[in-house]
């Protein structure tokens, strides 16, 4: 087998690029279609009525359980890299992730097969195993997209920004696909149309990658001493062990209905618990990661962008449960004598992200030639700002809506602009943090670092699956609240960084 990775790195056939983003963009396509093909559905599911076919749940525990679903599958990003980096070595993860989320939609599409009550326990069960998969797919996909570009600049954000296409290409039309299917003709059928996807890219990934991608992302880094060595696998099997076995007791006694679980209750907990896992995992690093003074202060820069990432996702992430109910009950959506699903107002923001993302990536290039390099956290400062007038316009829509005492329907463009400002706020954001990680980190800690960033999608996520129950007909005087209470956060954060532009930068000296 090759050893050699530069026929690889030094390829230039996808658009300039190595033919390896080729296998990473479409493997992360169909991941992406399926899940956020399937996001937007869970919520609108289960608040519907038993007689609609769903589970009757109340909103505010719905939203919160696609929050502690969404959190999930960021949170498992940790240990998903930290397996890859010790265990499986990139690639491998990356298949068995694939393989686990295709089983996990597979369990959600037959769940509507099996009845209300052994309906629930596979459509949950699903939904853990997409978890388990995606904690090892997602940061490990991202490493080795980080590791065809060693000699970093501009070019590697560019292969970021064409990558982040490829996610949004997939949520784009998984939202149109599985919407239509979800909503128009049975729950059921759209769930399944999710797992479809998801085995397209396992086939993908399996048939492409050791063509165009050679050795990279297969080794391990091993430590020196085989005894050591042989310590940290048993280390790795066990914690695996550990784990799987408290998820399969917990859900075991609840699909008995030994123990009941409060969803809001779990996700205000969980919370904390996030917060307390990022400060542990941060000072472990400073403190026993065997760092030189140049890596403690690119760590520094990964905390800082970590808690402003956490600050984004929070407002970003309220698409899937405040904004698409926002969608479904305030929002005008007949066209003639047709009603556009809810859910498609969900692809919005994909559909900017594809027309818009090769323009940032051409941007940032353009703008590096010419000197004007702008640093990730002034990146980070303009997409928090952005996302903060998104938000603003809510507050007017939300407005509009209570003034008529909830029997106004307001025009679609308000939530099409509020998408748009999102949407350029999460270029400027997203795929910047994605390469800011891969720079940033160590080398041995990269894999792990890719999923301490998705703990700040987690903590987002979970966050607003928390609040976004709270849009509802029949407590109107919500909504103008907590998009206020949003605004407010994204622009006090925008001030905050801001200040912090300069001291940060500096942290950075010598980063490409």
């Amino acid at each position: 087998m090759a050893t050699d990775i530069t026929p690889y790195v030094n390829d230039r056939r996808f658009f300039g690029h190595p033919r390896g983003l080729a296998t990473l963009f479409f493997t992360e396509m169909w991941e992406r279609f399926s899940f956020y093909g399937l996001r937007p559905l869970l919520i609108l599911f289960m608040a519907a009525a038993l007689t609609e076919g769903g589970f009757g749940f109340d909103r505010t525990q719905a939203s919160a359980i696609v929050g502690i679903y969404a959190a999930s599958v960021y949170v498992a990003s940790l240990p998903g890299g930290w397996v890859a980096d010790r265990l499986l070595g990139l690639r491998r993860a990356i298949f068995l992730g694939a393989a686990l989320i295709t089983s996990g939609h597979l369990s959600v599409g037959l769940s509507g097969l099996a009845g209300p009550g052994a309906g629930k326990i596979f459509f949950f069960l699903g939904l853990i195993l997409i978890v388990l998969g995606t904690g090892l797919l997602k940061p490990n996909i991202s490493a080795i997209v980080g590791d065809l570009y060693p000699e970093g600049g501009a070019r590697r954000d560019a292969g970021f920004s064409i990558f982040y296409m490829g996610i949004n290409l997939g949520a784009f039309l998984g939202q149109i696909v599985t919407g239509f299917l979800g909503e128009a003709v049975g729950w059921h059928y759209g769930f399944g149309a999710a797992g479809v996807g998801m085995f397209f890219g396992l086939v993908v990934f399996g048939l492409s990658a050791r063509k165009t991608l050679g050795p990279i992302g297969e080794d391990v880094i091993k430590h020196p001493d085989a005894a050591v060595q042989a310590k940290q696998e048993s280390m790795v099997k066990l914690s695996i062990s550990i784990g799987l076995g408290v998820v399969a007791l917990v859900f075991a006694l609840a699909a008995a209905g030994t123990i009941t679980l409060d969803a809001q209750r779990i996700g205000q907990s969980m919370t904390l618990v996030l917060v307390g896992l990022a400060v542990g995992y941060f000072a472990y690093v400073f403190i026993a990661g065997g760092l030189n003074k140049d890596e403690m202060k690119r760590v520094g820069v990964i905390v800082v962008l970590f808690v402003f990432a956490a600050i984004f996702w929070a407002a970003f992430e309220q698409a899937p449960t405040s904004l698409n109910l926002f969608a479904r009950d305030f929002t005008d959506r007949a066209v003639g004598g047709w009603t556009i699903p809810a859910t498609w107002f969900q692809s919005v923001n994909s559909g900017f992200i594809i027309i818009f993302a090769p323009i940032f990536a051409a941007l940032w290039v353009g703008l590096a030639k010419r000197g004007f390099d702008f640093s990730s956290p002034t990146k980070f400062a303009l997409g928090l700002f952005l996302a903060g007038i998104g938000f603003l316009l809510m507050i007017f829509a939300a407005n509009k809506v209570v003034a008529s005492g909830g029997t106004e329907l307001v025009s679609p463009w308000w939530l099409v602009a509020s998408y748009f400002f999102q949407t350029i706020g999460e270029l400027c954001l997203s795929p910047v943090g994605l390469s800011s990680m891969t720079k940033l980190a160590p080398r041995k800690f990269v894999g792990q670092m890719m999923g301490i960033w998705f703990l700040a999608s987690a903590l987002g996520n979970l966050i607003a699956g928390l609040v976004g129950g709270h849009v509802d007909p029949n407590r109107l005087e919500e909504m103008p609240r907590l998009f206020t209470a949003t605004t407010v956060l994204l622009f006090g954060a925008t001030v905050v960084l801001g200040a912090m532009v300069i001291p940060v930068r500096k942290m950075m000296a010598g980063v490409k």
